[in-house]
């Protein structure tokens, strides 16, 4: 048991370092090349950012455990929609802006299209493919309607080789970071007799978003809250159509049924409060935010009552 611990624990310090490392290297490379802002945002960053879950769910796959993969997924994404979005609330209210309306209403049309497969119990290759396909269209459509914020931009980049030198240090923690998890994680359902959903759920998902909340606190304590939430919302949308399209490829198996009964419906749920926070709030405040991060707390207590 404590050895699976520490796996776990070293894991999850590598994947939190590594995906910081991962996104400092792989925007500075993308602007010393004089890449715009908003592909470097949209595209780099998205997937940059995405590559703690991407590691670890595809890990979770090679070994035999693709309901880690699904339960991280699901989990991450409750994750950023409360955890994250709850606790940079708490620092700094987010000013909410009618530009990201429409990424928010993509979120929600994806989130209800992988509840839907996940009802139905659907699986097959061509789902991710399909997938994977609906991440490109929605890059190619971002990049042709960009928001009047997207080009928004004030830090220096590294020098190249600074840049290249922190992709790989990077790169190789998220490797690393993500087996040590995910052994680690299945050696702990085993021996406490948790489901690897729940794990999935739990300590990979909650682990994985650890660079989402990072950066998101990061940017609160530097006045701009705001970033927080296309972190957020960009993050779901990669999450969903990225790691769930390649789960899919790598293991054509459906999510497991257990999901459809509270966290996939939880997912869509959260999707929608963000959806209408646009429509009818100008901010998420400090009292919501609290609200977000009870709701969290809540939602994991009763994962393992």
């Amino acid at each position: 048991m404590i050895t699976a611990i520490l796996l776990s624990i070293a894991g999850l310090i590598g994947l939190a370092i590594g995906g910081e490392f991962l996104v400092k290297g792989s925007v500075g490379i993308a602007q010393r090349l004089g890449v715009s802002n908003l592909v470097t945002g949209l595209v780099i960053v998205g997937f940059a950012t995405s590559m703690p879950e991407m590691v670890a769910s595809v890990q979770a796959v090679a070994l035999g455990s693709p309901e880690i993969a699904w339960g991280n997924i699901a989990g991450s994404n409750i994750a950023n929609s409360m955890l994250i979005l709850g606790a940079t609330a708490l620092i700094a209210p987010i000013v909410l802006k009618g530009t990201g309306r429409r990424d928010a209403v993509v979120a929600l049309i994806v989130s209800a299209l992988i509840l839907a497969i996940g009802v139905a119990q659907l699986a097959s290759i061509w789902i991710g493919v399909g997938l994977l396909g609906i991440l490109i269209a929605y890059i190619i459509w971002r990049y042709r309607h960009p928001r009047s914020d997207d080009d928004e931009d004030d830090e220096v980049p590294p020098k190249m080789w600074l840049a290249v030198v922190y992709f790989i240090i990077g790169l190789g923690l998220l490797v690393g970071g993500g087996k040590l998890l995910v052994d680690g994680a299945i050696d702990l359902a085993r021996l406490a007799g948790i489901s690897e959903t729940v794990i999935g759920l739990t300590i990979v998902a909650i682990g994985t978003s650890l660079p989402e909340l990072a950066a998101s606190v990061a940017a609160a304590l530097r006045g701009k809250p705001g970033l927080a939430l296309g972190n957020v919302v960009g993050s779901n949308i990669y999450n969903l159509l990225l790691i769930g399209g390649v789960t899919m490829i790598l293991a054509p198996l459906p999510a497991p049924a257990s999901l459809n009964d509270v966290e996939w419906p939880l997912v869509v749920g959260t999707a929608l409060v963000i959806l209408l926070l646009f429509w009818f709030a100008s901010r998420i405040s400090r009292w919501m935010g609290a609200g977000l991060l009870a709701g969290f707390v809540a939602f994991n207590v009763f994962l393992f009552v």
